[in-house]
C-alpha cells in the first residue's frame, strides 16, 4: 500500500476497545508490542498507540479527528482498509464523516473486485463509491474525500489463518516476521484454553 498509493508513511494503530465486536483474546498492549516487532525494520511504518491508550470505545472517526488536529486540515490523509471492510463501511459509527477527514484506500486481493461486489451494497455506500472513485496518484492533490482501489499482490495470509494454525499447533513461520512468531509463542497467545 505504501508504494502503490505513493504514501510517505503508514501509521499502524492497534485498536483499544473495539465497538463492533467482543474484546480480542489478546490484550491491546500485546497487539501493540507485536506491531512494533513487525515494523521495526521499516522506517516509513509508525506505531501509533492512541487507541490502545484510550479508555473509551475506539471509533475510527474519532481517531481520524485526532489525527486531523495533529496533522492539520490540509495534509492528505488516507485510511487504508481491505475490500471486505470497505463493503461494511456503512455499518461503522459516523461512517459518512470519514470522507470529510480522509481518503479511503481500499486494497483487494486478486480474485476479489470491489466493482463486482459494490452492486449489492446499500445505495448510500454505492453512491459514495461512484462519485468519489479516483486514481491513487491523485490523492495528494486534496486532503480528503477520495476513494482509491488498489490491487494488492496475492498473499494468502490472514490473522484468522495464523490464529487457526496456532490453535492446531501448526507452524506459523514465514507467515509473519520471526520476532512476532517468537512473541506469540513466548506469551502463549491464541492457544486453546
Amino acid at each position: 500500500m505504501l508504494e502503490l498509493a505513493g504514501l510517505q508513511e503508514i501509521r499502524f494503530i492497534p485498536t483499544g476497545t473495539p465497538p463492533h465486536r467482543d474484546m480480542p483474546q489478546v490484550s491491546a498492549q500485546q497487539r501493540s508490542e507485536m506491531v512494533e516487532l513487525a515494523i521495526v525494520d521499516q522506517p516509513a511504518f509508525i506505531l501509533d498507540e492512541r487507541e490502545v491508550k484510550r479508555a473509551a470505545k475506539c471509533y475510527t472517526v474519532d481517531t481520524l479527528r485526532d489525527l486531523r488536529v495533529e496533522l492539520g486540515e490540509q495534509r492528505p490523509l488516507c485510511l487504508l482498509m481491505g475490500g471486505d471492510a470497505f463493503l461494511q463501511l456503512h455499518t461503522w459509527h459516523e461512517w459518512e464523516q470519514l470522507f470529510e477527514l480522509a481518503h479511503i484506500v481500499v486494497g483487494y486481493r486478486p480474485g476479489f473486485t470491489i466493482a463486482e461486489r459494490i452492486v449489492t451494497a446499500p445505495a448510500a455506500l454505492r453512491e459514495h463509491y461512484q462519485t468519489r472513485l479516483c486514481a491513487a496518484s491523485t490523492l495528494s492533490q486534496q486532503a480528503h474525500g477520495g476513494i482509491a482501489v488498489l490491487s494488492i499482490p496475492k498473499l494468502e495470509i490472514s490473522a484468522t489463518l495464523i490464529r487457526s494454525r496456532i490453535a492446531e499447533q501448526r507452524t506459523i513461520r514465514y507467515l509473519l516476521p520471526n520476532s512476532v512468531a517468537d512473541y506469540i509463542h513466548q506469551h502463549h497467545l491464541y492457544t486453546p484454553c
